[in-house]
């Protein structure tokens, strides 16, 4: 997924006239390098990430060719590449994940569980899900979501499409169970399924797609809301944990978790935070409004202490995981 990643930056600045001193996948020591021209490729000891180490990137240049000497939309679009690639491969694993399907889940009521609940408070067959809480759906994934927060009470407003016409329904109510200290909602009803042709493939693929990166979106807000706490996020050791046990139960188990990390990648480099990409392209949309660049050594120091602040966050982070790895 860093390859993907750093793929992206790459071909943009290949495209833009960038010059490419190196391209990398790893940290530390070179294992193997590679290539006479102007980029050298390389692969590093330490698989914990990698880089396009463009020319004119982070200090000035007098080579037409470099990062810096080029019009602030170049560098945009260099800039989100990446960011962009991983979603598109988002995309690409999404499709994957799909073609074994027979059919397609709807966020539709298909039929009631025996004595369910919600049917009791409101809930018909044949309702489909636009809003629950406030909040628009689109797919199952966004339904599962927004369930999976739904208030102990396991009471929800909703608006669903009835017979073509959008009805509000208030407090419609849903059983609840302690799983593990938490309180999770039991969905009483089953979704209709959806024809399976080449457009509602595409369509699907889209949607959940899009559905993944308002789950990372919502998780973020929920995150710095307080629902979710410190405890429930993960670095690099928590992931790989949970790849290895999704790789022990299957393939097909594996595949959501690889979309829905890329994705986030994708998000969460976008954030127009400092050291991240989104905090680059913030610096050149500034260049944009003002017509003049903000002076380097002033956006260094931002980068350097936003970079600073986000590795001691991965460590606090990865000593967490290990904590709960060791503690079982």
């Amino acid at each position: 997924m860093i390859f993907i990643h750093e793929l992206g930056h790459f071909l943009a600045a290949k495209l833009m006239g960038v010059r490419v001193n190196e391209f990398a996948i790893g940290f530390g020591p070179t294992i193997l390098r590679w290539g006479k021209k102007e980029t050298r490729y390389s692969l590093r000891l330490l698989p914990l990430g990698g880089f396009c180490a463009m020319e004119g990137e982070d200090e000035t240049s007098s080579d037409e060719r470099a990062f810096c000497n080029k019009k602030p939309w170049r560098r945009f679009v260099i800039t989100a590449a990446g960011a962009i690639f991983n979603i598109l491969f988002g995309f690409i694993v999404m499709m994957l994940i799909l073609i074994p399907q027979e059919q397609f889940a709807l966020p539709k009521v298909a039929v009631f569980q025996e004595n369910a609940v919600s049917e009791q408070s409101g809930l018909q067959v044949g309702d489909e899900f636009i809003k629950v809480n406030g909040r628009r759906i689109f797919t199952t994934y966004d339904l599962s979501y927004t369930f999976s927060n739904i208030p102990a009470d396991g009471k929800v407003d909703l608006v669903v499409k009835r017979d073509g016409e959008k009805v509000e329904l208030q407090d419609v109510t849903f059983a609840t169970e302690e799983v593990e200290g938490m309180t999770m909602v039991s969905v009483d009803f089953y979704v209709e399924g959806q024809e399976k042709n080449l457009w509602t493939f595409i369509s699907q693929a889209f949607w959940n797609t899009v559905s993944y990166g308002r789950i990372v979106w919502w998780s973020l807000v929920d995150l710095i809301t307080g629902k979710f706490g410190i405890s429930q996020v993960s670095g690099p050791v928590g992931v790989t944990a949970a790849l290895g046990e999704a790789v022990k139960s299957g393939f097909t188990n594996l595949l959501p978790m690889v979309a829905l990390i890329t994705i986030n990648l994708g998000i969460f480099n976008l954030l127009p935070l400092p050291a991240l990409d989104g905090g680059r392209l913030l610096f050149i949309v500034i260049e944009m409004i003002r017509r003049k660049p903000v002076p380097q050594k002033y956006e260094g120091w931002v980068h350097a202490v936003g970079f600073m602040l986000l590795m001691a966050l991965m460590v606090l982070i990865c000593f967490k995981d290990v904590y709960q790895l060791i503690t079982g």
